[in-house]
C-alpha cells in the first residue's frame, strides 16, 4: 500500500498542462499522501523490529495512531482497562470548585513527578502556597512531603504510597485534618466526570495535539465561568430576598 501511493504520488507530481486550481490540488494531495507515508514507514519499522527482531521499541519512538499520532500509551494500574490511548491531563481544584491549573503531559509520566511544579505554578498564579495539598497515593513520595513543607503548604494531606509507615506518619495520616482533606480531595473526582459529562472533554474529534489542548482549556473554561456564576447567584440570593421582605 505504501509502495502504490508513492508510486501515485510520483505519477500525478509530472502531470502537465493543468489549471492552477488542479496544480494545487494535486499538490496538496501530494503532500498529504506524503505525510502517511512516513508514518506508514515507521509503523512498518517499529513492526518489524518488535515482531521479527524481537527488539523492544522505546515508547517515544512508537506510533499508536497514524491519524493522531500525537496519541501517547497510558497505563494507569487499572484491571479492566489496563492500556488506554490518549494524553492525561493533571487537574487543580481549589475549594469553591474552581479549576486553578490544568496541564495536557507528554507521555505516561508518574503523578509524583507533579506536586513541585504544580506548586511553583501555584505560587505564580496566587503568590504564596496553598493551605491544603491533597492528592491520592500516586503523588506521594518523601521528596514531594519536603517540597510541600519548603513551600510554606499548611495541611500536606498525600497518603503514603508502600512501605512502613513511621509513628509520626500513621499519626498524621489518622488526624482529623488529613481525613478532611482526603474527603476534599475525593471531589475532583466529581469534577472530572463533570467535564467528560457536560463540558465535552470526554473525546476530541479535531485533529491534531494543539486542537486537543484547546479543547481541554475550553472544557476548563466553561467549567470555570459556570461555577463563577453558580457562586454569583448563590451570593444575591440572600440579599434578593431581604428586598422581596
Amino acid at each position: 500500500m505504501v509502495a502504490d501511493a508513492r508510486r501515485v504520488a510520483a505519477n500525478a507530481q509530472r502531470v502537465k498542462k493543468v489549471d492552477a486550481l488542479t496544480a494545487a490540488k494535486i499538490k496538496a494531495t501530494c503532500q498529504q499522501i506524503a505525510h502517511y507515508e512516513e508514518l506508514a514507514d515507521r509503523v512498518i519499522d517499529q513492526t518489524r523490529r518488535r515482531i521479527l527482531d524481537g527488539e523492544q521499541v522505546p515508547t517515544e519512538e512508537k506510533v499508536y495512531s497514524i491519524f493522531e499520532p500525537h496519541t501517547d500509551l497510558i497505563k494507569r494500574g487499572k484491571k479492566l482497562k489496563p492500556v488506554e490511548f490518549g494524553h492525561k491531563v493533571f487537574l487543580a481544584e481549589s475549594a469553591q470548585g474552581l479549576i486553578t491549573d490544568y496541564q495536557v503531559l507528554t507521555g505516561n509520566p508518574a503523578d509524583s513527578n507533579h506536586v513541585e511544579a504544580s506548586l511553583e505554578r501555584h505560587k505564580e498564579t496566587f503568590g504564596c502556597a496553598p493551605d491544603l495539598y491533597a492528592a491520592d497515593r500516586g503523588f506521594h513520595s518523601p521528596e514531594n512531603q519536603e517540597s510541600c513543607k519548603t513551600a510554606g503548604v499548611a495541611q500536606e494531606c498525600i497518603p503514603q504510597c508502600g512501605g512502613v509507615k513511621s509513628a509520626e506518619r500513621e499519626a498524621i495520616e489518622r488526624s482529623a485534618a488529613f481525613k478532611k482533606g482526603q474527603r476534599f480531595r475525593v471531589g475532583i473526582e466529581g469534577r472530572i466526570s463533570v467535564l467528560f459529562r457536560g463540558r465535552g472533554m470526554k473525546r476530541c474529534l479535531a485533529e491534531g495535539r494543539e486542537r486537543f489542548e484547546v479543547l481541554v482549556g475550553a472544557a476548563v473554561l466553561a467549567n470555570n465561568l459556570m461555577k463563577i456564576a453558580e457562586l454569583l447567584m448563590s451570593k444575591a440570593k440572600p440579599s434578593a430576598r431581604r428586598r422581596a421582605a
